[in-house]
């Protein structure tokens, strides 16, 4: 008989937040870029016309947004990572959480979340 180590179940979970936090900040990070152009262009120009801006705002805008979905990816796949993982575990590693989906409805959320925001920027 085996005993139990729910530790290695906690150190997964740790893991993943880990995997979310940096995922929100690649996110963060490409919404500052797309966004900073716009601030760069205004403050450069005296005078221009919507479309100067989106002219000079383009290339960061673009990056911005491949950072928000680099993000969101980077979200989805430490989610399927660390469910992969748990399936390895055996089941007197996995504690009985109350909430065993809250882990994934977090970073679902997030993931949708990066989405809607490349949407936004996109149309932005």
């Amino acid at each position: 008989m085996t005993s139990s180590d729910p530790r290695v179940f906690f150190a997964a979970e740790r893991t993943l937040l880990a995997w979310v936090r940096s995922g929100i900040t690649v996110m963060a990070l490409g919404f500052v870029v797309a966004k900073f152009g716009m601030i760069l262009t205004l403050l450069s120009a005296s005078s221009f016309t919507l479309s100067q801006l989106h002219q000079n705002n383009g290339l960061a805008n673009v990056f911005g947004i491949a950072l928000v979905i680099i993000g969101a990816t980077i979200t989805l796949g430490a989610q399927l990572n660390h469910h992969l993982y748990v399936k390895t575990l055996p089941p007197e590693d996995v504690p009985k959480l109350a909430i065993k989906w809250l882990a994934s409805l977090l970073t679902f959320s997030i993931a949708f979340v990066g989405v809607l925001l490349a949407i936004y920027l996109t149309l932005a």
